[in-house]
């Protein structure tokens, strides 16, 4: 039976191509805000991180009341890091905005979140934005955009989708680019006419599958997701069948259905519409929760594997406990652990041959957002390089994940965007003009894109622009491209002073600046020159009785080289660590002595 009265409707897009606009201008469209509410942009990322780094971390609900019916609204990550949260959310969808640029066209991660949408057989329509950009050529899109929908095997059916012009900067939808409308109804009216409505048994068993995990320090977890059958009420008694097959019997404490930018507490929620409940306090994603007598259970939410590890420790540094709270090693397992029952596209584990716990993810962004969390929480610790997962091939050989990259560069500068992925193992597999640009294609080994982009940058005068999603497993292709540069390295404990990094800058790039506190072992700097040495930073010019001719000489010193969580990631060797605080990033060698490291080496 159809739920004529609800829609619910995924926003899939690449990184970048406005998702989260759109849904701040459908909210408006809805009457959502007050004439006179100030309304931040972007507002559904409300994460700190999300607004400093302007892209959608984490997916959202909401909910737009559109005359009789009420749209539920799904925001998904763009970054191909965050698939995890696109794979799971999409079951709860019966449709798809897919939102593609009306310039750059469809790009990686358009293909990635488009194959999932179309597996499940989602409804899509195609909303082609900023088609008030200089350079749109919205119609080759449109082409763009079927041709690569009968790649990834489309059915007749969701070929032949619907489409709608628009420019959510400028707040209007338009059936044609340039029909003159100026508001978002076309858009609104084309998700209540192509999206169907959710195929569902209001009078059957309740049965809802747990898609998203939500967490609130007053009631704990909080599972939300889609509700298949039934009516679920508040004070309910239920069945739990978890992942592994495991079932117990709970009470549900709340039920919320979503509105607008909130969750609203009701005392009951129909078939159909998208659900959050209280009472299930191990809540976890594929969870389902069903009726007692007349248990129903769907497919469970299969999400690609990671492809990426690092290891947390506890930190072992000389200035520990100066700028964290916490520095524990049983704290820092307990923060990742409780991450590791929300976060489904995260693999958490003790390390072996470790006081550290090992966690896997998508990429050195998705591993050093989490990272970046809890140095803000007041953690304190150090991380080792990232180390791709490596998997056997069944006879003997290895296999390593293999990324799709794609680079748009000035076509003066391909020729050295093409010598920068050949060091770094990549293959070239298709080269074509655009305009003024040329558009490469490689397939890459992952450990390859560690770095790459700052590299290309470097060859490219700032002017490529680099995009990679995880491919497939390949053959292992041996190693590859490490730093050439030396480091400079403290000899003691100190603070650094301006006189000694005057004479270091003449020998590299220094990484701290004067009055730092360093100790042995840290890394403060990159040697123009092959091979480590080990530096006096707080060396003092020594003072005579005699007037030197440059005594009132003034020192000017370039400023230090800054990193951030993922260029220190990518920058370090299987040796160096990254120490990580609320106030600092700090690289050092995993052994601090010199005469240890000395030793390590010849043996």
């Amino acid at each position: 039976m159809k739920q004529d009265n609800i829609r619910n409707v995924a926003i899939i897009a690449h990184v970048d191509h406005g998702k989260t606009t759109m849904v701040d201008r459908l909210l408006g469209a809805a009457g959502a805000f007050r004439e006179n509410q100030r309304v931040e942009e972007r507002v559904l990322d409300s994460n700190d991180q999300e607004r400093e780094r302007g892209i959608t971390i984490l997916s959202k609900n909401i909910a737009i009341q559109y005359g009789d019916v009420k749209i539920n609204v799904i925001d998904t990550p763009g970054h191909a890091d965050f698939g995890g949260e696109v794979e799971r959310v999409l079951n709860m969808a019966d449709g798809a905005l897919l939102i593609v640029d009306a310039f750059e066209g469809p790009m990686p991660q358009t293909r990635f979140v488009l194959r999932h949408a179309l597996a499940l057989g989602l409804r899509i329509v195609v909303v082609v934005n900023k088609v008030d950009r200089p350079g749109a050529r919205p119609d080759e899109v449109v082409d763009a955009v079927f041709d690569l929908m009968v790649e990834l095997d489309a059915s007749d059916e969701q070929l032949d989708f619907p489409v709608v012009f628009a420019s959510a900067m400028n707040g209007y939808a338009r059936y044609a680019a340039d029909d003159g409308n100026m508001d978002m109804v076309p858009l609104l009216d084309t998700i209540v006419q192509q999206v169907p409505a959710p195929d569902c048994e209001p009078s059957g068993p309740v049965a809802l599958q747990i898609c998203t995990v939500d967490h609130s320090s007053f009631v704990g977890r909080i599972g939300v997701g889609r509700l298949y059958s039934g009516t679920m009420h508040k004070g309910e008694q239920v069945l739990v069948i978890k992942n592994d097959g495991t079932r117990y019997n709970t009470q549900i404490k709340q039920v919320f259905t979503f509105q607008e930018l909130g969750k609203v507490e009701v005392e009951a929620a129909g078939a159909g519409d998208i659900i959050a409940v209280v009472g299930v306090d191990d809540a976890d994603i594929g969870d389902m929760v069903t009726n007692r007598d007349n248990p129903i259970r769907l497919d469970p939410i299969e999400v690609e594997q990671p492809t990426m590890s690092v290891v947390f420790e506890p930190s072992t540094s000389p200035l520990v406990g100066r700028e964290g709270d916490i520095v524990g090693g049983r704290q820092l397992r307990e923060r990742l652990m409780k991450e590791a029952e929300s976060n489904i596209s995260m693999r958490i584990t003790d390390a072996p041959n470790s006081t550290g716990m090992e966690v896997a993810g998508r990429g050195v962004l998705h591993l050093s957002v989490l990272m970046e969390t809890m140095r803000r929480e007041g953690f304190e610790f150090q991380v080792g390089r990232p180390q791709v997962i490596i998997k056997s091939d069944g006879h003997g050989g290895k296999l390593e994940p293999i990324e799709e990259a794609t680079v748009d560069v000035p076509s003066e500068y391909a020729g050295k965007a093409i010598e920068v992925f050949g060091t770094a193992g990549g293959e070239m597999v298709d080269m074509f003009q655009r305009g003024e640009d040329t558009h490469l294609m490689f397939k890459i080994p992952s450990r390859g894109t560690m770095g790459l982009r700052t590299r290309l940058l470097n060859a490219t005068r700032g002017e490529a622009i680099m995009f990679h999603r995880f491919s497939e497993y390949g053959p292992y292709r041996g190693e590859f491209g490490r730093r050439k540069n030396g480091l400079m390295i403290a000899k003691e404990n100190e603070k650094s002073v301006a006189y000694a990094l005057d004479t270091l800058q003449q020998r590299g790039r220094l990484f701290v600046g004067p009055g730092v506190d360093c100790y042995e072992g840290m890394i403060v700097g990159e040697s123009a020159k092959e091979g480590d040495m080990v530096v006096n930073v707080a060396r003092t010019k020594s003072l005579g009785n005699q007037r030197s001719s440059s005594a009132d000489k003034a020192i000017s010193l370039t400023p230090p080289i800054s990193f951030t969580l993922e260029e220190a990631l990518e920058y370090i060797e299987d040796d160096e660590l990254v120490e990580v605080t609320p106030q600092s990033i700090r690289l050092r060698k995993r052994l601090l002595s010199a005469i240890d490291r000395k030793k390590a080496n010849k043996s």
